[in-house]
């Protein structure tokens, strides 16, 4: 969470499927946050760790520590519990991750911890982890304490209750994503924003950067005051899209036409639209037009988490026990390509929740011929 709302007006929907919990922050029917967590695969922001220092890198201004399972993690000179710089080999730390692992790197880590969290553990002995940090629902919940919480998982809403009080927390007989709210996180995954009007965003995320193309499409050909109207829509609707897919780094803003001048004027409403994202920082404009922008890294941005087979293999077991709920009795098969069935059998759980929900295993046919993200549900015969 970003920002600094209040929680009135919003609500919190956390949708639980197979291998997944998905979670969106609501300001009446406008999406303002959205969360894709894998239980099993925890980006591991706010894990407490008991972690023991590796090596000291004076000339990086901090030092590697050691986690459980092999991981290292990197602690800031200026992250140090106590005198900074007090550190030495092979010494046991207390520490917590404040910022998810990225590009081959590991996790960054903090010393400053608060006094529950030091009575924990000693700080001496193998490194070992301790707590996991809250889910985006809790994290969510905590930081809006005026926002109601409407899940759809009987596990979840019973965590969440003995943690928010049982008032706060709803659980709801049906899913909480609607087909609207569906298709809009479905869009977070495409590269292509429609602006009103006509228009587009085109936001394209680098190794090195994140570029957003304002693409005036038919308003190029219309007068000014039209280009005009397109830019402020697309500088609200940037600042929308950035906190929504958590893009992070260096972040080139490109608006359509407009001279450098004309462009100057757009960073005042550039700048209001992105304040309430307190990781977003609107750094000026550059010589070549651009809006430099700058946002902090924390947990991993959107389009990181649904890369891959993995997420259209999640919607094919959501969509498998939506259709086995509506018509029970029904046995089903997933037909899809090879790759998308080994990211569901390499997930922990994911078909054994399905099969769980559906009161019978889903069936798993590779196809080859299927696009990498293709999948068909197919009906089976009884005893088939």
């Amino acid at each position: 969470m970003s920002g600094t709302e209040s929680g009135k007006g919003l609500r919190i929907l956390a949708g639980v499927s197979p291998g997944e919990v998905r979670v969106a922050l609501l300001a009446g029917d406008e999406l303002r946050e959205a969360w894709v967590e894998r239980p099993a695969r925890p980006d591991g922001v706010g894990d407490l760790h008991r972690a023991r220092v590796s090596a000291l890198a004076p000339g990086m201004a901090g030092a590697f520590l050691a986690l459980e399972g092999s991981e290292t993690g990197f602690l800031p000179e200026g992250e140090m519990p106590g005198k900074r710089g007090g550190l030495s080999e092979g010494q046991g730390v207390l520490v917590r991750v404040s910022r998810a692992a990225q590009g081959g790197k590991g996790p960054r880590l903090t010393g400053r911890l608060a006094a529950a969290e030091l009575a924990l553990a000693p700080a001496e002995g193998p490194p070992k982890l301790l707590a996991r940090g809250p889910d985006a629902a809790l994290r969510l919940a905590r930081a809006l304490p005026a926002a109601p919480v409407v899940t759809d998982g009987a596990a979840l809403a019973a965590r969440l209750r003995a943690a928010l009080g049982e008032a706060r927390v709803t659980l709801s007989p049906h899913p909480v994503f609607d087909a609207a709210l569906e298709a809009e996180l479905a869009a977070l995954a495409e590269p292509e924003v429609p602006l009103p009007g006509g228009g587009r965003l085109l936001i394209h995320p680098t190794p090195a950067l994140t570029a957003i193309d304002v693409d005036a499409g038919p308003v190029a050909g219309q007068d000014r005051a039209a280009q005009l109207r397109l830019n402020q829509a697309a500088v609200a609707e940037a600042a929308r899209q950035i906190r929504l897919r958590r893009l992070a780094g260096g972040i080139l803003l490109d608006l359509a036409g407009l001279s450098l001048k004309q462009r100057a004027a757009f960073a005042e409403p550039l700048g209001k639209a992105l304040a309430p994202d307190g990781l977003a920082q609107l750094l000026g404009l550059g010589p070549l037009g651009l809006f430099e922008i700058r946002r902090q890294r924390v947990h991993p941005p959107l389009h990181e988490v649904l890369a891959g087979p993995l997420t259209p293999g999640l919607a094919a077991l959501r969509q498998a026990v939506r259709e086995a709920a509506a018509q029970p009795g029904r046995r089903l098969a997933l037909r899809a390509g090879p790759a998308l069935l080994a990211a569901l059998q390499a997930l922990p759980g994911a078909l054994d929740e399905a099969a769980a929900a559906m009161a019978w295993p889903l069936a798993l046919r590779p196809d080859p011929t299927l696009p990498l993200a293709g999948w068909v549900l197919e009906e089976m015969p009884h005893g088939g």
